[in-house]
């Protein structure tokens, strides 16, 4: 019997029994260090001279693994071994599907600490957040599974005296999914599972940071019993083959969550129809955010640091949801200022295997970047805390505060993806709705306010996709709440909704006379 959906429960690490349970995945998890994993296409293991090293982002010489990296001609394979599995997979009917997926998400609950202690040494996330991802990953295909059941009879249409009509749903084809590295679990299982579930098969792309959590699903998926080519994993160079399986003209679909450049260029190229493309391709893409949380003058102000503190500094500022904007009342500006400080003080930095609050960014890349946002903000306002940087072993940004910023500074602007957050002060909280959305971003945001009348106002007029009372801006829940911006951060195809799976859906009308 298959059970209501219910959010999958966190772990609770002050209990001496999981911490200790945890270290020892943690001990089991370093037993595969330095395997080379190869593609997978067909359901055949295909080992590339060509690959991927991948590295502990919190301790440089640590390899963690090697992964075989696709060039067009696996993709091409790939695309064959889509299309041919396809004419079966769909056939299955959408319980089947369903039972399958609610298989996997069982053999992943059972391994959960497996799938969270990978993360902590691949994308040096902390525990809790390693134990969220996977959780998110569960819920995702929980969620997901049920409703594919109930879409599964389509919805009622009018009927006519002599007319039987039918409105249902059939899958599409062959799709791609380009999956991040901050999420490297639960966003890259969920776009590529939500879609599998609907009948369609999928080429995974995973980033190139964290390939090795993508790989473990795919040993998930064929334990599971998944029919060979459902998914085919293709990880690779973007440079090699990401405008190419975009392009391709046997793509139905991309899914993309990343940075906003990117997104914008697999939308503009996603609009070409191809040379023997009978079809539009759909974009499904999640492109960052600008996040504000706005303090009211009545607001509660210990709740109001610690909401600013934990969005802004949790996974070190890595979320797309993060909060990178303090817009708060000049009534109490100040002292919200100083309890933010306060509680960034008590963060621990350091390698996330020892359990710390905040571990490393993860690639040099981010490192370098965040540390030039840090030098900018040092130039447009005050440095009140933080912004010390070290990647002499691994790639360590300290929580960084700064205040006396104009909101349209390029700090208070631009996506940073890293662990600073931006204060400035507003004179009433309706100036704090016109600073909140001058952004080109529209993902999530926060009010803190005890005043009804103004949290009403910013339902109306706060132009997010996601936004919460008197709590941080991140961390939504699948199936509580369904995720997805506004703007420039994305097409606003939810996540978590029950919506989502018509994104890989084709709708279709039977209407038979007598």
């Amino acid at each position: 019997m298959v059970l209501p959906y219910k959010a999958e429960a966190a772990t609770d690490f002050t209990q001496e029994s999981n911490k200790q349970a945890f270290k020892q995945a943690l001990e089991q998890v370093k037993e595969d260090f330095g395997v080379h994993r190869p593609l997978v296409i067909g359901g055949k293991e295909i080992m590339t001279d060509d690959k991927t090293t991948v590295i502990n982002p919190a301790d440089k010489e640590q390899i963690l693994g090697h992964v075989s990296k696709a060039k067009t001609d696996h993709i091409e394979q790939a695309f064959e071994a889509a299309e041919e599995a396809f004419e079966s997979w769909s056939a299955w009917t959408a319980k089947e599907r369903a039972d399958l997926l609610l298989r996997v998400s069982a053999i992943i609950r059972r391994r959960k600490h497996e799938f969270s202690a990978l993360m902590v040494y691949e994308a040096g996330k902390p525990w809790n957040e390693a134990d969220g991802d996977t959780n998110e990953a569960i819920d995702f295909i929980e969620y997901y599974a049920r409703s594919m059941v109930e879409l599964a009879d389509g919805k009622p249409t009018l009927d006519r005296e002599g007319e039987t009509n039918s409105y249902f749903y059939q899958p599409m084809g062959v799709g791609v999914t380009i999956s991040p590295w901050n999420f490297p679990f639960a966003i890259m299982a969920g776009t590529t599972l939500a879609p599998v579930v609907a009948g369609n098969t999928v080429l995974l792309k995973p980033s190139g940071d964290t390939p090795l959590i993508a790989y473990k699903l795919m040993e998930v998926l064929e334990e599971a019993g998944l029919p060979a080519g459902v998914v085919n994993f293709v990880p690779g160079s973007s440079r090699d083959i990401g405008d190419y399986i975009v392009d391709h003209h046997k793509t139905h679909f991309i899914t993309f969550t990343g940075s906003k450049g990117v997104g914008l260029r697999i939308t503009e190229r996603a609009a070409v129809v191809q040379e023997g493309q009978h079809f539009l391709k759909r974009t499904i893409t999640e492109m960052g955010g600008k996040d504000t949380i706005v303090v009211d003058k009545d607001a509660d102000l210990d709740v109001a640091a610690e909401s600013i503190v934990t969005s802004a500094f949790g996974f070190s500022g890595q979320k797309c949801s993060a909060c990178s904007r303090a817009v708060v009342h000049e009534d109490v500006h100040d002292e919200v200022l100083a309890r933010s400080i306060e509680l960034a003080k008590e963060l621990t930095v350091g390698n996330t295997v020892d359990n710390t609050d905040m571990g490393p960014v993860v690639s040099q890349k981010q490192f370098n970047n965040i540390k030039e946002y840090i030098e900018t903000g040092k130039k447009e306002g005050k440095l009140e805390f933080g912004g010390e940087t070290d990647d002499s072993t691994g790639f360590f940004v300290h929580p960084t505060i700064f205040s006396d910023l104009d909101p349209e500074a390029v700090i208070m602007q631009e996506e940073i993806f890293g662990p600073v957050v931006g204060f400035t002060k507003v004179k009433d909280f309706e100036e704090g709705l016109k600073v909140a959305n001058n952004t080109e971003y529209g993902l999530t945001g926060a009010v803190i306010t005890n005043t009804r009348e103004n949290w009403h106002l910013a339902v109306r007029k706060f132009d997010v996709g996601n936004l919460y009372l008197n709590r941080g801006c991140t961390a939504a829940v699948v199936g509580y709440h369904p995720f997805g911006g506004f703007k420039l951060s994305g097409t606003d195809q939810k996540t978590g909704s029950p919506d989502y799976l018509l994104n890989f859906l084709n709708q279709k009308v039977a209407s038979e006379m007598f």
